[in-house]
């Protein structure tokens, strides 16, 4: 059972790996009647002042981003389970939003699950030594992992974690 959403029972799975029940478990039992309108999160797009550098952190941490064509502006991936991750330059956002400005402070944040506590060591320490910026050494989190947060080149917090 989820302990952050106690009102939210756990559905039982079936020998598929999930009923449709379990597959919007986390939807508030108010939109649960409505799914079949509902929009899928389907992809998560970050903006960066400097794609070469962007790309170039999240290489490091292990995603495979072919190298786009100079001066691209956008550039995207899709992850395992089908979940896309893009890169929009701050030029390409301007273009069809002229009163963006740069957020102040972060708004969202990025995490990823390494193989073992030792990894989040060396993934970090790896970062580290290629210039990137640690916000929080790695350390044993009270909730039973390994942790460690990184910003990428524009700020935005990046969280390494291994299970304890």
């Amino acid at each position: 059972m989820n302990t952050c959403l106690p009102d939210l029972p756990p559905y039982p799975r079936s020998a598929g790996g999930g009923n449709e029940e379990e597959k919007y478990r986390f939807i508030s039992p108010a939109l649960r009647g409505a799914r079949e309108n509902m929009a899928t999160l389907n992809a998560i797009g970050i903006v960066v002042s400097d794609m070469k550098k962007a790309l170039a952190f999240y290489r490091l941490m292990g995603l495979e981003i072919p190298e786009p064509a100079e001066g691209e502006d956008h550039v995207g991936i899709t992850l395992p389970g089908g979940m896309q991750l893009m890169w929009d330059t701050e030029e390409l956002v301007k273009s069809f939003d002229p009163d963006w400005t740069r957020p102040i402070g972060n708004r969202v944040g990025l995490a990823f699950e390494c193989a073992s506590p030792a990894e989040v060591n060396a993934l970090h320490a790896h970062a580290v030594a290629a210039g990137y910026t640690s916000h929080k050494d790695p350390w044993d989190a009270f909730w039973g992992q390994r942790y460690a947060q990184l910003r990428d080149p524009d700020g935005t917090s990046v969280d390494l974690f291994a299970a304890l």
